[in-house]
């Protein structure tokens, strides 16, 4: 059995036990119904049931059943799942929103190694077991751009690239608010909340942590922004723009205004890896890759327009 500890934060405080769970920690609304109604969850030290209210601040106990393997890869065919670009030793691919970068305790959706495996493309066997290939991460709710290494010489090589910080990720967000200055940096450091073991907040004690963001258009109640990421915490636009106090929109996890998520139709944050450039790990040709919003994007901020 794995044990998984959690303390509600004030945005899920008041909703009910399987949505307010599978927002913690990432499982689909039906796993986290079946963990409730099989009794593996308390609240506060009691059991409670998929219908109960979250309550601000109390403490989740998630007892996470046996087989879960961290390790296994398996085929997970995604249908709006597409690769941009691929030959011997990389592979771009563009991820939907509802995909994890990689396998992990608790997630029973589709991984990206396993929507590659259904499609008949194997990675390179370096890094950690549930890792293999893995040269970068998404979080599950953002959607774009993703590289992957098929080679073991292109898996080291593009590690390398990310710590010399030599490859360009550009993503685009929306944020609530105008934030002033309209375009500027945000160096602030990032490290584990004390609070919540899921999230991750700007720390003294933290890592190194650099945001570049320009404005791209202003709407009445948020802006589109262009930001690049000089590193790669993670979390690290959605925290940096948090403590901005311009949280992504539909990111209920760091702040964002469920009311206004839902009048814009989005149930996830709005956060796009629109562009990636880097030198190709055995040519050395650089390379460049655009990725077009996604259809919810689309709706959402046209809704932001009309709003």
């Amino acid at each position: 059995m794995t044990i998984r500890n959690y303390l509600v934060p004030p945005s899920l405080a008041g909703l009910r036990a399987d949505a307010g769970l599978a927002k913690l920690t990432g499982m689909s609304r039906t796993t986290s119904a079946e963990l409730l109604s099989a009794g593996r969850v308390t609240m506060n030290g009691k059991v409670i049931d998929k219908s109960v209210t979250l309550v601000d601040e109390a403490e989740l106990e998630v007892t996470l059943p046996e087989p879960l393997n961290p390790l296994e890869v398996k085929e997970s065919p995604v249908s709006d799942f597409r690769i941009v670009f691929q030959d011997d030793h990389l592979v771009v691919v563009d991820k939907p929103a509802g995909v994890a970068a990689h396998p992990s305790v608790g997630w029973d959706g589709p991984t990206v190694p396993g929507a590659l495996l259904a499609l008949g493309v194997q990675l390179s066997t370096s890094g950690a077991a549930e890792r293999q290939g893995i040269v970068q991460r998404l979080d599950v709710g953002t959607s774009g751009l993703m590289v992957l290494a098929k080679s073991e010489l292109a898996y080291s090589r593009l590690k390398q690239a990310f710590r010399d910080r030599s490859v360009h990720k550009t993503y685009h967000a929306l944020v609530q608010g105008h934030p002033d200055p309209a375009s500027g940096t945000i160096d602030a450091p990032i490290g584990r909340s004390p609070k919540f073991e899921f999230k991750f907040t700007v720390s003294p004690d933290g890592k190194p942590s650099v945001t570049h963001y320009s404005t791209l258009e202003l709407m009445r109640a948020a802006a589109l922004l262009e930001i690049i990421l000089e590193t790669g915490r993670t979390h690290q636009i959605r925290v940096h723009f948090s403590a901005f106090h311009h949280p992504l929109v539909g990111d209920s996890m760091y702040g964002g205004d469920p009311t206004l998520a839902t009048k814009f139709g989005i149930d996830r944050q709005w956060l796009h890896a629109v562009k990636l450039s880097f030198d190709h790990p055995i040519t050395g040709e650089p390379v460049s890759f655009e990725s077009p919003y996604s259809p919810d994007l689309v709706a959402s901020l046209e809704a932001a327009r009309n709003y």
